[in-house]
Order: C-alpha cells, then sequence, then structure tokens
C-alpha cells in the first residue's frame, strides 16, 4: 500500500518515518525550512523504541508537488489546519482511499468527512512523546507509541483492510489497535488533552502545579468531571472513571511538561484553543451540560457565548 503523511511534526514524522524504516513506501508532505531540509538530507529519528533512524532517501513534497495518489492518507496537522488540507486529500485520495486523522479534538473525522467525495475517513488517536529538535530531526522519549483507528458508525470498511494496516503499522514498532468503538476512544485522549491544556493555559502552568493538592488540581478535576457529564450526554459508556484516569495520566507526565495549546498561545502562535476549549462549550450546549469552570476560561480566553 501507498501512505501519505500529511505533516512533518513529531506525530506525522514519527508514523512515516518507522513506516518508511520498513521499506514501505512512504511520502510526506511538508513545507518551509522543514520540506526544504528533509529533501536534502532526509529524515532524522532519535527515539527510544528503535534507536536512531536517519532516512536519506524519504519521499518528501509540498502540497503542490505531489501527483500520486495514496491507499493510506494519515493527516497529522493541529486541528486548525483541517480545511488548508482537504484539497490536498481530495487530489490524492481515490475511491477506496483510507483517510485517518490524527489531531487533538473530537468530531474531527466526521468534519473531514463531510468536505469529501472519496475515500473512507476513519477516526483516530495516538499517544507519543515527540517533538521536532530542528527542522527534518524528530526526538522521541519513551517507550509509548501507540495508534488507536476504527471505522465511524456510518461507514464500512473491511476487516482484513484494516487488519493489514494494523500490521504494517505494529511490524516497524508501532502499538496498533482497531478500535470496537472509536468514538468513545477518541473521546477518552480529547477528555484529558482538553482539561490538561486548558487548565495549564488558563493558570500558565507545568504539570507539576497540576500533580500538588491545591486550586490548580482542584480546577483540573472540576474540568475532568464536567467533560465527563458531556460524555453520558452523548452515551459514551466507559469501563472506567474519566476522572481518575486522566489523574493517573496527569501525575504520570514528566513534571516540566507543559500543553502544547500553552505553547503556542504563548508564543503568540495559532492554536487549538477552538477545538480544546471552545468546542467543549459548543458540545455542551447542543447536549445540555452545565459546564462552569470551562465556560469561566473559555470567557477568559475570549470566547463569545450566544445569547
Amino acid at each position: 500500500m501507498k501512505y501519505l503523511i500529511i505533516g512533518t511534526g513529531g506525530t506525522g514524522a514519527c508514523i512515516g518515518g518507522f513506516l518508511a524504516s520498513d521499506h514501505n513506501d512512504v511520502s510526506f508532505i511538508s513545507r518551509g525550512k522543514t520540506l526544504e531540509q528533509m529533501k536534502v538530507n532526509g529524515l532524522m529519528l532519535k527515539t527510544d523504541i528503535r534507536g536512531e533512524l536517519h532516512l536519506p532517501n524519504i519521499k518528501v513534497f509540498s502540497d503542490n508537488e505531489y501527483t500520486d495518489k495514496a491507499d493510506v492518507i494519515f493527516a497529522c496537522v493541529k486541528s486548525y489546519s483541517i480545511d488548508e488540507i482537504i484539497p490536498l486529500i481530495r487530489k490524492a485520495s481515490h475511491e477506496n482511499s483510507i483517510i485517518i486523522p490524527i489531531m487533538n479534538g473530537y468530531g474531527i473525522a466526521d468534519r473531514i468527512s463531510e468536505k469529501l467525495q472519496a475515500g473512507h475517513v476513519l477516526s483516530g488517536c495516538m499517544y507519543i512523546s515527540a517533538f521536532i529538535d530542528a527542522p527534518g530531526s524528530i526526538t522521541q522519549f519513551g517507550n509509548l507509541f501507540r495508534i488507536v483507528f476504527g471505522t465511524r458508525k456510518d461507514d464500512f470498511v473491511e476487516m482484513k483492510i484494516l487488519e493489514d494496516i494494523r500490521n504494517t503499522l505494529s511490524k516497524c514498532g508501532i502499538k496498533a489497535i482497531i478500535s470496537n468503538n472509536i468514538d468513545r476512544d477518541v473521546f477518552r485522549k480529547f477528555a484529558f488533552i482538553s482539561s490538561y491544556a486548558s487548565c495549564a493555559a488558563y493558570y500558565d502552568i507545568a504539570a507539576n502545579a497540576m500533580q500538588e493538592e491545591g486550586k490548580y488540581r482542584d480546577t483540573f478535576i472540576e474540568l475532568c468531571g464536567e467533560i465527563k457529564e458531556i460524555s453520558k450526554k452523548l452515551d459514551l459508556e466507559f469501563e472506567v472513571d474519566l476522572t481518575e484516569v486522566n489523574l493517573k495520566i496527569l501525575d504520570a507526565l514528566i513534571p516540566d511538561t507543559t500543553a502544547s495549546m500553552q505553547k503556542d498561545m504563548k508564543a503568540e502562535r495559532k492554536s487549538e484553543i477552538d477545538g480544546l476549549i471552545f468546542e467543549v462549550l459548543r458540545i455542551a450546549d447542543k447536549v445540555d451540560v452545565c459546564v462552569p469552570t470551562y465556560a469561566k476560561i473559555a470567557k477568559y480566553f475570549g470566547y463569545v457565548f450566544c445569547v
């Protein structure tokens, strides 16, 4: 199968780099200095899972340069870039292409699907610690590299195709899981990312502040509780308590960890605030759930409430 990776940050570069290192047919879409660097020197991955991987002869293109059709497309950009990549996905897809968005947020796959005429848009989420240390160079640390993906309720893809993707990912060192309830599994990750990023950005703190008893941890717990109430109204059944799970994830973070959204906001770059904070208010309104802590934080960041 031909794989296309849209985005060469920590997420996309690691997925594509691991696949390419196992001799799969992989193309990357990149831009700016990273595109220039990768065209000259390829991709460098410094990983705890596979050691150093230098891939000097990778196929990397700008969105305008890519003219092929891909069987599997991993969309690994920030959620605010969805509209920007739709023309590329349309161009790169054939009737049976599998498109898997790996982004922070909830309802991402539905937003992409409604804009396409071909292919199957799956839902997915990913667990990894990785960052760009230089253009064309990625550092991945820890042993966690997991992709969870599955078909949405209104679509059908043969299980053999999903298994082929899973087996290919697994063979190159990525733990891949086919979910039987991907909506639930994507929301589970969203519940943590949203609560954590909201609290971190509001107070401008790192994980260690929330790991200690006090108002920061209390705010995080309040946010988890509010998003848990949303999950109930969405009929998403979890075998575990979301707040307890999120506290365990929080406490396992490296103490000086900061949220990606928080970093972007401090640097006055475009951020995922709409998808991680404001979207919670919109979903809560639709399902009639009161989310006072989210509302306080959203108002602080300029969210305009509908009257």
